[in-house]
């Protein structure tokens, strides 16, 4: 990496977004941040943009940018605020980038992550939902487009790095078995909930459901580690990433969150990626790849670690889990019309309208429901995740009531 890259990073003042500014603030010599995209927190953003002075800064919404416009009114600061998806897709595709850190929650990301894939861009997705969405037209465009597609999740980053090198260099048409692969081991930790009376998890509440006991995470991807949705749709995102099938991938319980997945061998070696959890371990991997860069974390101290434990899943337990496993079987509309749903319910619980456990109920009512199965453009994929969202809005209703 003799010059600098330059970055656009969607989803700035989140979790990863933020993780993603303080890697590249530790290497200002490789580093430069383009672009800035966020929803509507308009106060993080001009903290964001003060710092680290990108050319751009998009805001969600016109208002968002209004706000953003007026904290930065009298700063030095030189940034150009603009709004909407449109202006992401835009930037994401500008000639002058390299690098596009994909980290917006939900489907929002997936207009401006393609527009990114289509423009050839190196793309660094932690959006799992881009490929969930629309798992094989999005790789089809990765190839067409000959994009570079990292990924940035700990769990498929890991099974990346676990891979021989000339797995990770295919562009998702690799295939696994001829290559020695036999099996890849997804590790979750099974949330704050691995132990709980299964009969009290009705009783959940929101504060309980985003305490996750290892990982700093945003409130929804916290509800989803709580219920395993989240690992149901990294289930469906490393199918895509890895071109396998759903008989390809186990998931195992690893309360620990040290072990961040693992790839099995035909010949019974087992590799593992292994590190402290911390996002800005993949980050920094997915940045400088094929190099490795300062991410500011501790390395593991072994002699301070109690013990590794491992088990199956509990499907009684976690039935979104199973029933994202069950989708990914089914196609590309089941995936899309869980996914959808599962952000409306996620939504409506952490509003106070639904209990925990009906999280579960209104995705699999809004599944079993629906009637868009075979979807292949982004036009059908748009409509079908529209209508799991209306389907599901009306569950919702219902149980409510």
């Amino acid at each position: 990496m003799s010059q600098k890259q330059l970055l656009v990073i969607l989803g700035a003042t989140g979790s990863i977004g933020l993780s993603t500014l303080d890697v590249v603030s530790r290497n200002k010599e490789l580093f430069d941040v383009f672009v800035l995209a966020a929803g509507q927190n308009a106060k993080k953003m001009a903290e964001l943009c003060i710092e680290h002075e990108p050319l751009y800064a998009i805001m969600a919404t016109q208002q968002a940018a209004e706000q953003l416009s007026a904290y930065l009114a009298n700063t030095p600061c030189q940034t150009l605020v603009m709004h909407g998806e449109q202006a992401m897709c835009d930037l994401c595709a500008h000639p002058d980038v390299d690098v596009v850190m994909s980290a917006i929650v939900g489907a929002a990301g997936l207009l401006p992550t393609l527009s990114a894939v289509e423009a050839g861009k190196k793309v660094l997705l932690a959006n799992k939902e881009s490929l969930v969405m629309s798992g094989q037209l999005f790789i089809d465009k990765v190839k067409q487009h000959k994009a570079t597609l990292l990924p940035i999740d700990s769990e498929h980053n890991a099974i990346f790095q676990c891979l021989p090198s000339s797995l990770q260099n295919a562009k998702g048409d690799q295939n696994l078995q001829q290559h020695g692969v036999s099996k890849i081991l997804l590790t979750g930790s099974g949330g704050p909930f691995l132990t709980r009376d299964i009969n009290t998890l009705k009783d959940v509440t929101v504060s309980e459901a985003v305490a996750h006991p290892n990982w700093s995470m945003g409130q929804k991807i916290s509800v989803d580690s709580a219920t395993m949705m989240n690992k149901g749709l990294e289930f469906i995102e490393a199918k895509w990433l890895f071109n396998c099938d759903t008989s390809d991938i186990d998931v195992v319980i690893h309360p620990q969150s040290i072990i961040h997945s693992m790839v099995q061998y035909h010949d019974g070696s087992i590799l593992a990626q292994m590190g402290n959890p911390d996002m800005r371990t993949p980050i920094a991997h997915a940045l400088a790849y094929p190099e490795r860069i300062n991410a500011g974390v501790k390395p593991l101290n072994f002699s301070d670690i109690c013990d590794f434990s491992f088990t199956k899943p509990d499907f009684s337990r976690y039935p979104n889990l199973q029933l994202a496993i069950d989708a990914c079987s089914a196609g590309q509309g089941a995936t899309t019309t869980v996914n959808a749903a599962n952000e409306i319910a996620v939504s409506a619980f952490l509003n106070g309208k639904i209990g925990f456990t009906d999280i579960y109920k209104i995705n699999a009512q809004t599944l079993e429901a629906a009637t868009y199965t075979n979807v292949q453009s982004l036009d059908e994929i748009l409509e079908c995740d529209k209508l799991a969202r209306i389907s599901a809005s009306e569950f919702i209703i219902k149980v409510a009531h």
